[in-house]
């Protein structure tokens, strides 16, 4: 079979999968946005289609004043004796904790803490019924590891450091693996950007010595500086249910030479054999393509979701986001049936409280987005618009506002300390479409006054918007958002409808 990369586009790094006879699983992280962890189900592990998220309320998932890139870090999912279990780090509280389902795609269960001070937490079940809860630990910047009363979260061994790194004293993402008789760790070091690598080592006993593969690392790409794909690593390796290998990896897409991404660290998928002597090589060269041509599974790919979202349900569509734990009175799809209604806030993109956005991730350098957005505003101040979200301090905004009295349009930069309105000007009454065009090196912002004729207001450049220049680890959103800009609009902003339409280039 023939198939591209990513398998899954956009912002969804640390990918972690597991198997259910010949259902694949696979979640990824989610840092400061609301539900948490999002799951998805395959049938060839190329199509990949989402079918819920593991965090779905407040009490799993504190985010109140959460930092930008705090949160959701590193999920790993499994599944054993009819049950899955999803365990991550909530880094906004500090926490290490798992969740249980019976269907992944249902309600997941309340948290089981086990414990503090580390990240990037993963289960392994062995043979003779042994669990292993393997982790990042922050005191020897290496792996560690105990046995964990799976049924409670309690600790029934002391915690032991069992490797500190096979190719960089810096290690994190470990899983646990027995092969053909070996316990395998895999882990990832050098960093999460360019020195990024995955490592492997095994051993006769889940506790070590482990001996490391003599290629080590299997898979970066820190010595290929004009590649697209960069910063590869944080894997998970699995074995299909005929027989084949493969791994999951995160890495960034990038124009050649270009620094910058825009889109964050996206899921990517590489075929695995074996060497004689029992070590794993990937994708024959230890690198990631865009194209990859391999034996596979038979091809099972899922519709293709709809470019226009109505808004006719009563649930909000799942590739939808709120920016950390929503306000319930901020936002409805029932008060103005067919509409999204959204409620501003006294909070701005600005600030790390709840607000009134709802956001999906921008899945493709070049793309249109557009909605038509009915929204007179009463006072002044009330605003309601498209965004593109890279942080709190990071954002191009084009909205609909009240200002000295006059309903306005208006366009907004801010990066870090410098905040510019650039453009402004008076808007009609009635329904306005916003729209957004992307492509890798610049954002462009128009609007209709709903005649089918489209006026620009303004442009911004990609690169201000990278996770490199903001230093953070999401990938920029697509959003609708509403603020009162230090009161609560009395006006409420409704979204009819919601498209986002990928262009194609065969560049990306």
């Amino acid at each position: 079979m023939k198939y591209k990369n990513p398998v899954i586009p956009g912002f969804h790094p640390d990918p972690s999968v597991c198997r259910r006879g010949s259902d694949y699983f696979l979640v990824t992280s989610s840092f400061e946005y609301f539900p948490g962890v999002p799951i998805f189900h395959s049938k060839d592990l190329v199509h990949w289609r989402q079918i819920g998220h593991c965090l779905t309320r407040a009490s799993q998932l504190p985010l109140n004043g959460a930092k930008c890139s705090s949160g959701i870090w590193a999920p790993t999912i499994r599944y054993h004796d009819g049950t899955f279990y999803m365990i991550t780090t909530n880094m906004h509280t500090g926490y290490n904790f798992y969740v249980t389902a019976r269907d992944p795609a249902g309600e997941w269960s309340d948290p089981v803490y086990v414990d503090k001070g580390a990240f990037d937490p993963s289960l392994f079940f062995d043979d003779d019924g042994k669990v292993y809860y393997t982790r990042r630990d922050w005191d020897f910047h290496g792996t560690g590891q105990a046995e964990i009363d799976i049924s409670t979260g309690k600790l029934l061994t002391p915690f032991a450091c069992i490797a500190k790194g096979f190719c960089s004293p810096d290690q994190e993402g470990p899983h646990l693996y027995k092969i053909n008789g070996y316990y395998y760790l895999m882990a990832a070091e050098g960093g999460t950007r360019y020195g990024h690598m995955e490592t492997i080592a095994r051993s006769s006993s889940p506790w070590g010595p482990f001996e490391p593969c003599p290629h080590n690392p299997i898979l970066t790409h820190r010595h290929i500086s004009s590649s697209h794909i960069r910063h590869t690593g944080h894997g998970e390796l699995f074995e299909a249910h005929d027989g084949s290998w493969w791994l999951v990896c995160l890495g960034t897409r990038h124009h050649i030479y270009e620094d910058a991404s825009i889109l964050g660290r996206e899921t990517f998928l590489v075929p695995v054999t074996w060497t004689d002597d029992g070590w794993p090589v990937v994708n024959g060269d230890g690198t990631v393509a865009i194209e990859i041509e391999t034996e596979g599974l038979p091809p099972c790919p899922w519709p293709s979701p709809p470019e226009r979202d109505d808004f006719d349900s009563e649930k909000l569509d799942l590739c939808w986001n709120f920016l950390r734990n929503p306000c319930e009175e901020s936002w409805s799809l029932t008060e103005r049936k067919g509409f999204l209604r959204l409620k501003g806030l006294s909070s701005t993109l600005t600030n790390l409280d709840s607000q009134s956005f709802i956001g999906r991730r921008q899945q493709h350098f070049n793309f249109s987005a557009q909605a038509l957005l009915d929204f007179e505003p009463l006072n002044d101040g009330e605003e309601a618009g498209l965004c593109i979200m890279c942080k709190d301090t990071c954002h191009y905004e084009i909205a609909v506002i009240k200002q000295e009295g006059i309903k306005k349009i208006v366009f907004r930069k801010r990066v870090e300390d410098i905040s510019a309105e650039v453009y402004e000007d008076i808007a009609s009454q009635g329904p306005i479409i916003l729209r957004i065009e992307g492509s890798p090196h610049e954002y462009r912002f128009l609007f209709s006054c709903n005649d089918g004729n489209f006026k620009e207001a303004g442009s911004g450049v990609t690169k201000l918007l990278s996770g490199e220049l903001a230093e953070i680890w999401t990938g920029n959103y697509i959003g609708m958002y509403a603020t009162g800009n230090g009161r609560k609009s009395s006006a409420p902003a409704d979204f009819d409808w919601f498209d986002y339409t990928p262009i194609e280039n065969n560049n990306y």
